[in-house]
């Protein structure tokens, strides 16, 4: 099958790259044996711009993601977030390739408005739309074209290849990594942490409290080199919606604390993941894993395991190719069992 994969490459971030839940499809998509061909939009529009000004190259892009279509004729365009890309260019892929199925992508919150608005435009067009966010909340975006879906944030073995489960002389107890504070308090809950943790807790934030941010192989390392991590996302209380870091931390075996309102616990095995309600609940929860290293180390185990086995790149690749195409499921997906 010819797959054409539309998305953000980062091309031109030159390995200094954030990990990509488009890279993780695309390499899903390659292992289960697919014929894909990427197109970076914004990379593109770059390219093809007078003095690389991107905004200048719109429209190129979109004329060349056309070229792309006619030349490789796929059987499947998955796009993600390509804003570049217009509507009406999706629709005119149909007149090349008849019997084209277009599937969309998107991993960002819904409390952010406009990108909810980018979904609802998106699912006019699109045949089926796949959502970060668990499909008890995407009834908004009922009654267009789009099909609606739920998708996890996967993991990668050749990503998440670090097992912090395995080691207990890491350099961090805690880490969190953030520098963004639109639509969050969730800083007040890292402060609350910093300031009740104690000095005999090492508690690692990057990107906040006046400490650089890490990216790429820096931030591959800083992951390696902490026990436990800490997914606050900047808003909580949606169903399995959870920032990328989630899998991050979990794949590559660090014990992982999230708030317990996104409903994790009905995904995840039991003692695999640590869910608070308060931060003086999460306090008392980092104290206690700190204090016993073969407990952190057993349970961080075990949600490394379950995410290796049934949230991978290539079952999260091959789940959006059977639910675009409408094909019967080849396998059990652990995040799709009520749909």
């Amino acid at each position: 099958m010819r797959i054409l994969h539309v998305a953000h490459q980062q091309l031109r971030k030159y390995g200094q790259t954030r990990v990509s839940w488009a890279q993780k499809l695309y390499f899903g998509l390659v292992k289960n044996d697919y014929f894909v061909r990427g197109f970076s939009d914004r990379d593109v529009a770059a390219f093809e711009a007078p003095f690389g000004i991107r905004d200048l190259g719109v429209k190129a892009s979109n004329r060349r993601l056309l070229e792309t279509v006619e030349a490789f004729a796929p059987q499947l365009v998955i796009v993600g977030h390509c804003d570049i890309i217009r509507n009406e260019t999706l629709e005119a892929m149909r007149g090349i390739v008849p019997g084209l199925v277009i599937a969309g992508a998107n991993n960002d919150p819904l409390f952010v408005p406009e990108n909810a608005a980018k979904i609802a435009h998106r699912c006019e067009v699109v045949d089926a739309m796949f959502v970060s966010t668990g499909a008890r909340e995407l009834a908004r975006f009922a009654g267009k074209r789009a099909r609606l879906w739920h998708m996890p944030n996967p993991v990668d073995p050749a990503i998440e290849s670090a097992d912090a489960s395995l080691r207990s002389d890491q350099g961090h107890d805690l880490i969190f990594c953030s520098k963004s504070e639109d639509y969050t308090e969730r800083g007040k809950t890292v402060r609350y942490l910093k300031d009740n943790l104690g000095a005999d807790i090492n508690f690692y934030t990057p990107g906040s409290f006046g400490t650089p941010g890490v990216w790429g192989r820096d931030y591959d390392e800083a992951l390696a080199d902490s026990k436990m991590g800490l997914n606050l996302n900047r808003q909580e209380g949606l169903h399995w919606y959870s920032s990328a870091r989630m899998a991050q931390m979990v794949g590559n075996g660090l014990l992982t604390f999230t708030h317990a309102s996104g409903d994790f616990a009905s995904l995840m095995p039991a003692e695999s993941m640590v869910y608070f309600n308060s931060p003086e609940e999460l306090l008392g929860q980092v104290r206690q894993f700190a204090a016993d290293d073969a407990m952190r180390r057993e349970w961080a185990a075990r949600g490394r395991a379950f995410f290796h086995a049934e949230i991978n790149s290539r079952l999260y690749a091959r789940y959006i190719v059977e639910a675009s195409l409408q094909l019967p499921f080849s396998h059990d997906y652990a995040w799709c069992r009520d749909a």
